[in-house]
């Protein structure tokens, strides 16, 4: 009614789990970054708690536009299931067909277990997410908990993520439950917002339906704040409530009073329900007490006329108290600690001048260990000189991750400049990042600013960088033989080992389909750098994972 009255594109304050309106608070942030962590490591259970309108559901539909094309997602929004119905539900969103007429749960597992596998092997990764996990029983949950043990000897098939309410959080914590709560590899419990971001989030919904951000008052903004404790949806309908109001007067602004009054016909019938109970309660109690008093048995004589009838007071002279000669030691002073100083915003670190490309690869030597080259300006021709290759390329934030090893970033600011830093671990799912200091980030705040490309320095196996070509013969072909079965498991016996004959080049081509890379069965550097990457060889600089 009043979309035209306010000239919105569309409805600012709908409750709808629009994406397209989502405010990344702070909290927000990190819930997306602990959910993409937890994605992108793979394997076990992630969990997603919060109170009932906080903006899970949101969250999770930002977390499926943030997903790479290579994942298939199962999406139960309707947990209330038996053990069967749940995995039948999990089938049909992935299209697995399977019986519908004689459902087992041994017929279902094994139908997802073979689908699993046919993924897994085409380069493709399953995660099912439930929303309203907390209404899952005991014994659906034991099921889902078996359905991690779907794996290969490298990986787990299916990547399970648990959205609820608090009670979720206090499951978790059940005796009964503690096989599931250790496959947890990620957590994070959604809080409501504060004033801060509560009007940040209604100025932001304001501006994304092309309205005036200032449609609000302060006092109004803070009204809202105080009665809906910070929680989105409570905040939706109060706005939207108060919207109505100030169309039907006729108002440019929204008011405290038409919050007000937007409160009494959305949240009053439960608050007047309450403050009626209290009175019955008040009455009830007080007709007790007056019962008693007047109803007790004798025994309760004596205290009635000592409160009816009046007492004779006594004087009694005060004594004068003895004078304290012991003297007391003073308490020592204890030292303030010195205020800790405040991590540094992102957007400001990553903008600062130093963070250049040459400190860039200084620090990328520094992981490994070595000295960079003399040269004035060092790039990836004279690095060759001390015997390490650069990898070039531009990635999604998981094939960054799969890579394992430290990489140079490349970030972009407001001003189209271009700065520097290298990646050198992942910290409680925040980013660690290097330049000319080094400190962890929101995942969210690093990924707004990166462009996408990257650069990593690595020494190749046994200091040889040359191509290996199908047809040659050489002990490196052995080398590629291990790697090759490091990767698919297979290790037949050949004749001549040394030779990379046809086979191994088809097993070659499937690798590189895999990664993404030139399907020519030629090992180049690239094919040779994610080999190479197979070994968890401790000499090699890996990025540093920590929960």
């Amino acid at each position: 009614m009043y979309k035209q009255y306010f000239h919105f594109a569309e409805l600012p304050f709908s409750i709808a789990p629009d994406p397209h309106f989502m405010y990344m608070s702070r909290r927000h942030q990190e819930g997306l970054a602990h959910l993409l962590y937890g994605i992108t490591v793979g394997g076990g259970f992630v969990a997603l708690t919060g109170e009932v309108g906080t903006g899970k559901t949101t969250l999770c539909h930002c977390l499926l536009k943030e997903l790479p094309d290579t994942i298939d997602i199962a999406l139960i929004l309707n947990p209330k299931l038996n053990a069967i119905e749940l995995l039948a539900a999990i089938c049909d969103e992935l299209g697995i067909a399977y019986d519908k007429q004689q459902q087992t749960l041994k017929q279902l597992v094994d139908a997802l277990n073979h689908y699993l596998l046919a993924k897994h092997a085409a380069g493709r990764r399953t995660v099912l997410l439930l929303d309203e996990a907390q209404n899952l029983s005991l014994e659906v949950l034991e099921q889902i908990r078996l359905l991690t043990n779907l794996e290969t000897s490298k990986t787990k098939l299916l990547q399970i993520i648990l959205v609820g309410q608090p009670e979720l959080k206090q499951m978790l914590k059940r005796q009964d439950l503690r096989q599931l709560n250790q496959r947890i590899t990620a957590r994070y419990h959604l809080l409501p917002l504060s004033f801060v971001e509560t009007r940040a989030y209604i100025r932001h919904r304001l501006r994304v339906c092309g309205g005036d951000p200032d449609l609000f008052k302060d006092r109004a903004i803070r009204k809202i704040y105080k009665l809906s404790g910070g929680i989105p949806r409570i905040i939706n309908i109060l706005c939207d409530r108060a919207l109505l109001g100030a169309y039907a007067g006729n108002a440019p602004q929204v008011t405290p009073g038409m919050v007000n009054t937007a409160a009494q016909e959305t949240l009053a019938p439960a608050e007047t329900k309450l403050r009626r109970l209290g009175l019955a309660l008040g009455v009830l109690l007080g007709g007790i007490a007056l019962g008693a008093y007047y109803y007790a048995p004798d025994r309760f004589a004596a205290v009635r006329s000592r409160l009816v009838e009046p007492r004779r007071v006594e004087t009694v002279a005060a004594k004068p108290l003895p004078v304290m000669t012991e003297t007391v030691a003073a308490a020592p002073k204890i030292k303030p600690l010195p205020p800790q100083p405040k991590p540094p915003q992102f957007a400001e670190w990553v903008a600062d001048p130093r963070s250049t490309l040459q400190l860039g690869f200084a620090n990328a030597f520094k992981a490994l260990g070595k000295t960079p080259p003399s040269a004035a300006t060092v790039d990836c021709e004279t690095v060759k000189t001390a015997g390490v290759l650069c990898q070039l390329g531009k990635a999604s934030w998981k094939e960054l991750l799969a890579m394992k090893r430290p990489a140079i970033l490349e970030f972009v600011l407001l001003n189209e400049e271009k700065r520097y830093a290298l990646l050198t671990g992942i910290q409680q799912g925040k980013p660690v990042l290097a330049a000319s200091d080094q400190h962890d980030f929101a995942l969210a705040d690093v990924l707004n600013h990166w462009n996408g490309y990257y650069l990593l320095l690595w020494e190749p196996p046994g200091a040889d960088s040359r191509t290996i070509f199908p047809g040659q013969m050489s002990d490196r072909v052995v080398w590629l033989r291990q790697q090759m079965a490091a990767f698919d498991g297979l290790d037949p016996p050949v004749p001549v080992p040394q030779k990379f004959d046809q086979d191994l080049k088809a097993r070659v081509i499937k690798f590189q389909h895999l990664h993404h890379l030139a399907e020519d069965g030629a090992v180049g550097a690239q094919t040779l750098f994610y080999l190479d990457n197979l070994t968890e060889a401790p000499n090699k600089p890996h990025l540093n994972l920590t929960d």
